[in-house]
């Protein structure tokens, strides 16, 4: 099948069962951002789910979809409500579907008997109900009394367990959907059998949350780079000072550690050489260009700067598999933006197989215009980032199994 297909994916998926008139439950990963006005700015998750969607209509189920958005703190809040995913699927999928302002109970039964094979239910915000985040075993049964068949395609939810991707499948035979299938094959893909040169580039604010993925890549990958807020863990710790910037203390000697473990193993690492300093996080807040080694007390660094923008570029010019997770700087400051957006560039430009792990690298790459350039995004931030680190998912592993 190849590193990326779907041979290594070892749980029964949709594929795999009979669905035929059967009443779905998929839980999908609508958690997308809305504006004040409650319309979805960002659809990419949604769409994401359509292929799972489209072949349980295609195949006559009766499809309940359940998904979180945001966190309302285990009650109803108007704010959380997936009714506007709930138009914005119908769009998508150029067919109506009906939304149910409840997640459990008579009305929704009654709406799911109602069903008919083809038809899509999409039921509310599933933590408007605590039982959700508690993996109740209480509401996991309710969920479970809708269907017949579970499939979890919410890769973005799957290192929770919660009721909807855990506690369900003790009642419901469960299987994975396509996206969910597609997710793991890449991440896990490019873990165990990259094309090399390989290169991960690491970004975000603390090395304490990029720990477990530099432990398990040291002896697979070719090249590291470390950007963003994490690198200043790093330069503290080889003696540099970096002024008010981002540090760790308790990091140093695993991060010194990991540098000098790094470049036992022949593993090219690279930090940046120049960074964009201002004295506040502020929009209006002054701003000036200065080597690393020139961070004096009072500057913070919030985003590398150019000769680190050339340097990292030039890493990844003979690069055959590039892994990205986590911005280079504030990216969502205008000032502090330039770094990130050119390595989304750089990334984006390699001839290359391009992995980018969700969350904020997501968010970047598509503000820099690149994202159809990538060769596979990750919809899970937290769920890709264990994933890298060489956890397993519970939502994954609570799936049956492909031999059993």
């Amino acid at each position: 099948m190849g590193a990326f297909g779907q041979g290594d994916f070892a749980k029964l998926t949709i594929e795999d069962i009979d669905i035929k008139g059967k009443r779905v439950f998929i839980r999908v990963d609508f958690n997308v951002p809305l504006d004040e006005n409650m319309m979805v700015t960002d659809d990419r998750r949604i769409r994401s789910a359509l292929p799972t969607i489209n072949y349980a209509i295609d195949e006559g189920a009766k499809v309940i979809l359940a998904s979180h958005l945001g966190r309302p703190k285990g009650k109803p809040d108007s704010k959380y409500s997936l009714a506007p995913v709930a138009r914005r699927l119908q769009r998508l999928l150029n067919k109506e579907v009906s939304f149910s302002y409840d997640i459990t109970g008579p009305q929704v039964k009654e709406a799911i008997a109602k069903m008919r094979p083809g038809d899509v239910i999409l039921l509310e915000n599933l933590r408007f109900n605590p039982g959700e985040e508690a993996n109740s075993e209480e509401f996991s049964k309710e969920l479970a009394s809708l269907a017949e068949v579970y499939v979890n395609d919410a890769f973005g939810a799957a290192h929770r367990a919660h009721a909807s991707t855990v506690g369900i499948t003790k009642f419901l035979p469960p299987v994975a959907g396509f996206l969910l299938r597609k997710e793991v094959g890449y991440l896990k893909g490019v873990v165990s059998n990259p094309v090399r040169p390989f290169v991960a580039i690491l970004g975000g604010a603390k090395v304490s949350g990029k720990i477990g993925v530099l432990e398990n890549l040291m002896d697979k990958v070719d090249k590291v780079i470390v950007g963003g807020g994490m690198a200043f863990t790093f330069i503290k710790a080889m003696g540099y000072e970096v002024g008010d910037s981002l540090v760790e203390p308790e990091m140093l000697e695993l991060a010194e550690r990991i540098r000098t473990n790094l470049q036992k193993n022949n593993v090219k690492f690279y930090l940046p050489v120049d960074c964009v300093v201002a004295h506040s996080m502020e929009l209006q807040a002054e701003t000036k260009l200065v080597t690393t080694q020139e961070i004096t007390r009072g500057w913070t660094a919030l985003d590398i700067g150019p000769a680190s923008v050339k340097l990292f570029s030039e890493a990844l010019e003979n690069a055959k598999t590039v892994i990205w997770n986590g911005p280079m700087g504030v990216f969502e400051m205008d000032a502090f933006s330039r770094g990130t957006f050119a390595i989304a560039k750089a990334v984006a430009d390699a001839y290359a197989l391009t992995i980018v792990g969700g969350g904020d690298t997501d968010l970047a790459v598509n503000k820099a215009g690149v994202s159809d350039s990538i060769s596979f995004i990750s919809t899970g931030g937290g769920a890709s980032l264990q994933l890298l680190e060489g956890k397993e998912l519970p939502g994954i592993a609570a799936l049956k199994d492909k031999k059993a």
